[in-house]
């Protein structure tokens, strides 16, 4: 069972999800995954048709935002974005580990204006996650006041 960490009421992290989490993470109330690890990443690596279909029969929205490495490109932060301000929530996203849906949350939370770095580094921290090396690239992001 792969653990969600929690980072706002309306947002969490996760590693590689089963289909058996599916289940539970529409139990907890989440309404939307985003999956952010690319098709075919590894060997064994479930399949996006597999996890959509998971994910829609639990009841959630799904919606695929790949990329490979950190940090996030700029398209990915852009959709990451989008989704926060569209979807309906709270979501879920997950990847290899959960750190590239972290930091693709992180990046779409400077360039919106949603947290400040500060915040966004307590928030992850406060999740298991240390993005303190990201201080830079958010603080570049972050609306200028």
């Amino acid at each position: 069972m792969t653990e969600f960490h929690r980072v706002t009421p309306a947002f969490a992290a996760a590693g590689q999800l089963s289909s058996e989490d599916f289940a539970r993470a529409a139990a907890e109330g989440f309404r939307t995954v985003i999956v952010n690890r690319p098709e075919g990443e590894e060997p064994g690596q479930p399949s996006l048709a597999e996890m959509r279909a998971a994910a829609e029969a639990a009841g959630l929205a799904f919606h695929a935002v790949p990329f490979s490495g950190l940090p996030p490109p700029p398209q990915a932060v852009g959709a990451t974005a989008e989704l926060l301000e569209t979807a309906e929530g709270p979501i879920l996203a997950y990847c290899r580990t959960g750190k590239r849906s972290i930091m693709a949350w992180a990046m779409a939370q400077a360039l919106r204006g949603g947290h400040r770095p500060d915040e966004i580094i307590a928030l992850a921290a406060k999740a298991g996650y240390d993005l303190e090396g990201a201080r830079g690239a958010l603080e570049t992001l972050a609306p200028k006041t």
